[in-house]
């Protein structure tokens, strides 16, 4: 600029004054699939993109307002009445050395004298038992949910953050997609999965199909079996048979552009749905919404919410020739504050080690030459330290002698006589040993070859004695 702009100015300057310009900030859309349905170009295919789709992302509004809105279908539930309280039960009073608390009356069962009615006891009522009149809805201010919608409209315009949900888009020709008004007429399935094949959506239809499973936890009972992920949103401004056409296909919903719901356009409070238009729907979007200086024709007195800063690249706005040539800008503050110093640790610190003892360094280098030169001489040293550590073990077992023994062991022949004597004494004693292991042997020998001898003697006499007997009957007959 010829002049100088002030920081106002500069903020609230539109994009293009620093040659930025917003993701969603593109001036027209192009319609595609004019080819799958068959549809006529009448001029230019191309649409003004609708002011809601550069509104404020606001994740905190659009998580906030979803949380709330998604708690308004739920059904009251509670307990019975009269669940825990079904007993004709009574205290027993003090004095009978137990608890207060009411026990069933009665006798002859088990079930007589044990503690009812309390959330501590066996078939007694729960804590706080739960009423169907508890506050089940939300109420949302108005403006906030139209704020969460449009929030949720411009992030569905940012391919990063579509392909950030999960979506696949990588065969779209273009973020966002609008189609013909001929997708409206479109009645039956077949045509439709042919259509979104053509503008390249189906693989996002594809990965919705193929993440179905089976709910965890007890809704898998309760009519809530399987649960699969979110596909296209296919949004339409006349139904001409296009709601019953895709509602079968695996992940895709359709909405009317009057009646879009944050529940459809950010689905677990998380932006950035994949919306297939139509033309018609497109268009219409301007009219509803409106813009930040338009009031909408459909939403009373509403206008769309304006960014804080049109330009958040703060860093480049302070730093530009326009603020920082500015008259009225002021000097930077100098501090007159003085910092202390940190305190630096002096074994670890060398500096200040030197500052307080100036022969530190001298030290480090005497200790330096020494691990050098103890580098260089590591063989000849690791072998002087191999012969003192065998000669420390020899003395090691001079010295155990001198204290087995009676200390007069003083040498190391000594040692060694005194083990040949040690040796030569049990070799004799072991020889002993044998001889009289041997000399047994041979005595149990001796005594086993008499047994045998007698015996035999024995048995030669027996027969003796039995032919004598035989000759005396013969002389008697």
């Amino acid at each position: 600029p010829t002049h100088p702009v002030s920081p106002k100015e500069l903020i609230a300057a539109p994009p293009t004054t620093l040659n930025t310009m917003p993701a969603a900030a593109r001036p027209l859309v192009r319609v595609h699939g004019h080819d799958a349905l068959e549809a006529k170009v009448e001029g230019s295919n191309q649409i003004r993109m609708p002011e809601v789709f550069l509104a404020p992302i606001r994740p905190d509004i659009v998580n906030f307002v979803h949380t709330n809105m998604a708690k308004n279908k739920r059904q009251a539930y509670a307990v019975s009445r009269g669940a825990g309280h079904q007993h004709s039960a009574a205290s027993w009073g003090t004095g009978r050395a137990v608890s207060r608390i009411p026990r069933v009356s009665g006798g002859g069962t088990s079930r007589a004298g044990q503690a009812a009615f309390g959330n501590m006891c066996r078939k007694g009522r729960m804590f706080a038992p739960t009423r169907i009149w508890r506050k089940w809805h939300k109420k949302i201010n108005l403006n906030q949910k139209r704020y969460a919608v449009a929030s949720a409209l411009a992030a569905s315009a940012l391919p990063s953050l579509v392909m950030a949900r999960g979506h696949r888009i990588e065969e779209c020709p273009e973020i966002p997609l609008v189609v013909p008004n001929q997708m409206q007429g479109i009645e039956k399935t077949k045509d439709a999965v042919k259509f979104l094949k053509s503008i390249g959506a189906f693989d996002d239809v594809e990965r919705a199909k193929a993440s179905r499973k089976i709910r965890v936890g007890r809704g898998k009972l309760r009519n809530r079996r399987h649960v699969q992920k979110r596909g296209p949103l296919v949004v339409y401004a006349e139904c001409e048979g296009v709601s019953k056409s895709f509602r079968n296909i695996p992940g895709v919903e359709v909405a009317d552009v009057e009646t879009l719901n944050l529940l459809q356009l950010a689905p677990g409070g998380h932006m950035g749905r994949f919306i297939i238009w139509s033309e018609a729907a497109f268009r219409k979007l301007a009219t509803i919404w409106g813009s930040t200086k338009r009031v909408s024709q459909s939403k009373k007195g509403y206008k769309l919410p304006r960014n804080v800063m049109l330009n958040s690249d703060i860093s480049r706005i302070i730093n530009s020739a326009e603020i920082q040539g500015h008259p009225g800008l002021n000097p930077a503050k100098v501090s007159s504050c003085t910092r202390r110093s940190v305190k630096r640790n002096p074994l670890k610190n060398p500096e200040v080690m030197e500052t307080l003892n100036p022969y530190s360094k001298a030290m480090r280098a005497t200790e330096r030459a020494a691990r050098e030169a103890a580098a260089k001489n590591r063989s000849a040293n690791l072998a002087a330290k191999r012969a003192n550590q065998k000669a420390n073990a020899i003395q090691k077992k001079v010295n155990y002698a001198k204290m087995k023994y009676d200390y007069t062991v003083l040498t190391k022949a000594d040692l060694d006589q005194k083990n040949a004597n040690d040796e030569a004494e049990r070799k004799a004693a072991l020889a002993k040993i044998e001889a009289e292991k041997k000399a047994a042997e041979e005595a149990e020998a001796a005594a086993i070859a008499a047994k045998k001898a007698g015996a035999a003697k024995a048995e030669e006499k027996a027969a003796d004695d039995g032919d004598d007997d035989d000759d005396d009957d013969d002389d008697d007959e």
